[in-house]
């Protein structure tokens, strides 16, 4: 049976802490009006508490915004929810989203808390926010180095005060997609009334994990996937929205599974955000990268013209991009042929017996052989009247 998975956007909040990257109010809602766009479901604001700058954009995003649930983030400290209440009072649709530390080593060496404390801190905040706001998200903090039994513990005493969305931060990129994908199991065994509610992964990519734990918490019962465009973040960043989107999509026989996201629009999103950010796509990063759907090799580049789906696993249409076919020092001359008569050339397989190993000169002495380079090769070759134009 198909579920409806959610994507909860955290690029102006978790993608704002990567070294960097400042982005101003106009900007902020500018990038909020195209995460909407784009289908995203949830968009964390910001952090309303930290400043004027950060509620007023929160504030004029809650404004903008009319379909998304917007979503400013809080710790458990009165003033923060006072803050992201007060920011989204005019916000269509909202949530607060509220976090504390649970593992030991948070616990121990930064809340100086115990769990008894923790567990009384959790019953009171929520308690309290419950009384402005219905929809309350609550993220334990380093959840995947938090003990099972007590990860249970904190999360029903977040359900039974009113939390509405459990988040499950792997804060510092460390679990494996089976252990990730355990958590979920042992909460759905142990959580009262499991289904009711609704389960986020929050995954970072320390160990390059991320997208792969993300669609593991999927896989055990987690209905929502929260990260960021082109996988913004602290240190390595989150998980990338994108990425997550397209292999679910992709790999629709193993997650069954739909969304909202319109993928055709992800290059365009991404490429903005990469504007605004002042951060690179990487050439060669997944589905967005300018590498991603370019094809070199002899033998791939053959393989492709004759099929594409020999070596692309989803049309680059589907995510907005294009396929291209740059020409180097390992292309085949299928390739090279195809591309001279895009260039306006008619060859045939006798003239490119004479074409080819003159093409081959040039592409030792280069990376890329360019338009340019090509109509310079043909002009010579024509010269020495081994085809014509």
């Amino acid at each position: 049976m198909t579920r409806k998975i959610r994507f909860y956007d955290t690029t102006l909040r978790d993608g704002e802490q990567t070294i960097g990257v400042n982005f101003d109010t106009e900007e902020k809602v500018a990038i909020a009006q195209a995460l909407e766009d784009y289908g995203i479901d949830a968009i964390e604001s910001g952090f309303p508490a930290a400043s004027k700058k950060d509620f007023n954009a929160v504030v004029q995003i809650s404004r903008a915004i009319k379909k998304a649930t917007v979503v400013p983030l809080a710790r458990m400290v009165r003033r923060d929810i006072d803050a992201a209440i007060e920011s989204t009072e005019d916000a269509a649709h909202r949530a607060i989203h509220v976090f504390i530390a649970t593992s030991p080593i948070h616990r121990d060496t930064k809340l100086h808390m115990s769990r008894e404390e923790i567990i009384e801190k959790i019953k009171a905040d929520i308690t309290y926010v419950k009384q402005s706001v219905d929809e309350i998200i609550f993220s334990p903090e380093d959840a995947t180095r938090t003990e099972p039994d007590f990860l249970v513990e904190a999360i029903q005493a977040a359900i039974d005060a009113g939390a509405t969305t459990i988040n499950i931060p792997d804060t510092v990129g460390y679990d494996t997609p089976d252990e990730f994908g355990a958590i979920f199991d042992n909460l759905r065994a142990n959580i009262k009334n499991y289904d009711n509610y609704g389960w986020s992964t929050h995954t970072h990519n320390d160990l390059g994990m991320a997208n792969a734990n993300a669609l593991a918490g999927i896989a055990h019962g987690a209905t929502e996937i929260q990260g960021t465009i082109n996988g913004m973040g602290e240190r390595a960043g989150n998980v990338d929205i994108i990425e997550a989107a397209v292999a679910l999509k992709v790999r629709h026989d193993k997650f069954q599974v739909e969304t909202n996201i319109n993928l055709k629009k992800s290059k365009q999103l991404a490429k903005f955000i990469e504007k605004l950010s002042h951060m690179r796509i990487a050439a060669n990063k997944a589905i967005t990268g300018s590498n991603a759907f370019a094809h070199e090799s002899g033998i791939h580049q053959d393989g492709y013209l004759k099929n594409p789906a020999t070596y692309e696993i989803l049309s680059p249409d589907m995510v907005g991009a294009t396929a291209t076919l740059p020409l180097g020092k390992l292309s085949g001359s299928h390739a090279v042929a195809v591309k001279l008569s895009q260039l306006g050339y008619e060859v045939t397989k006798q003239d490119m017996a004479a074409i080819f190993p003159e093409f081959k000169k040039i592409a030792e002495q280069t990376s890329i052989v360019g338009d340019d380079q090509l109509e310079t090769m043909m002009t010579t070759i024509t010269e020495k009247q081994v085809v014509s134009h």
